[in-house]
């Protein structure tokens, strides 16, 4: 990289190349300067140092009643805590070194019995995980679906292409809240109604989430799909069929290899934008990254450094696979 930049400073440029160059740095600097300008001038107590806090924490063991510690014995390393409530006595059991509290203290619903030095991911880093999680399996789904409606879309059956075209006008053409607010709160509650008369085990709001995207997803790939499709030149399919292979060889061997190639700069773009859509799935109560930093601002106040956060965050996920599109499209370019 420092050997290309220095390469670029000796080629011999037009006058105006240098006067854009420095256009571009007089604007960096200027905003950054508003930026700061504006920061000093607001009332508003930053808090920086609480940050590191909601990336890493202690692992911690709570109490779930209140009561008054009975007695706390000693087996080993662990501490065998009893709790005298009102219904009886309550047992938990912690390691040793990490008790907080002593025999006689009282005791709620949340109190923290014993800390752990060990640190565990935090809430950030929880939603983060999460958001990864449902973005890469709504990619894995969407491509399938994709694949398959793109299929349908080319194909001379009337009945499958009718049924793409409309899959595809219906998912493009509503938001997708109102696609994650009906999976899961009409769909989602029939569906699981049913399962659970049947004895079965319902599906947890993440799967919702997943298929809400993964449906959504699905239908912008399937138009990539078919465009890339049939930018192949027809000739291909007929060489493939004259050689003596069948439609669907001559569509996994020839056709779609090459569709994908040249459709990877967009369905990679797709894929960007999926996760900064999987954001919208908090409203089901699924605490990926945005409602985890949500939550966060709700109980700290911390407004301006978790949602400068939250957008470095999406910024250091999704700018990595910005650089491969850009990449896939200068190679293409060269091909």
């Amino acid at each position: 990289m420092v050997q290309k930049f220095k390469s670029i400073l000796k080629e011999k440029h037009h006058f105006s190349w240098y006067i854009g160059i420095a256009v571009f740095f007089l604007v960096i600097i200027v905003t950054l300067f508003l930026i700061l300008s504006a920061s000093k001038q607001i009332d508003y107590s930053w808090q920086w140092y609480r940050v590191p806090a909601r990336f890493f924490t202690n692992e911690v063991i709570k109490s779930d009643t209140r009561g008054e510690i009975d007695s706390i014995t000693i087996e080993g390393t662990t501490a065998v805590i009893e709790v005298k409530t009102e219904d009886g006595i309550e047992t938990f059991r912690v390691p040793e070194n990490e008790l907080l509290l002593k025999r006689g203290d009282f005791v709620a619903p949340g109190t923290i019995l014993a800390e752990s030095k060990k640190l565990k991911p935090g809430i950030l880093l929880q939603g983060l995980g999460l958001t990864l999680m449902i973005s890469l399996y709504s990619s894995v789904f969407g491509i399938i679906i994709g694949l398959f409606g793109g299929l349908a879309r080319i194909s001379k059956n009337p009945g499958l292409k009718w049924l793409s075209t409309i899959y595809v006008e219906i998912i493009r053409g509503s938001p997708l809240l109102v696609q994650i607010l009906i999976w899961y709160f009409v769909i989602g509650t029939l569906v699981n109604d049913n399962l659970s008369m049947m004895g079965m085990s319902k599906i947890p709001p993440v799967g919702w989430g997943i298929i809400s995207l993964s449906i959504f997803a699905g239908a912008y790939v399937t138009e990539i799909i078919r465009g890339g499709i049939e930018s192949i030149p027809k000739g291909q399919m007929e060489a493939a069929r004259s050689s003596g292979m069948s439609y669907l060889q001559a569509m996994v061997h020839i056709i779609l290899p090459q569709a994908f190639r040249i459709s990877m700069p967009a369905l990679t773009g797709q894929f960007i934008s999926l996760i900064k859509d999987s954001s919208l799935l908090g409203i089901i109560s699924l605490r990926e990254l945005t409602k985890a930093s949500r939550e966060i601002v709700s109980s700290t106040m911390m407004t301006f450094e978790f949602f400068l956060i939250l957008a470095a965050l999406y910024l250091v996920i999704t700018f990595p696979l910005s650089m491969f599109v850009k990449h896939l499209e200068q190679k293409a370019k060269i091909k």
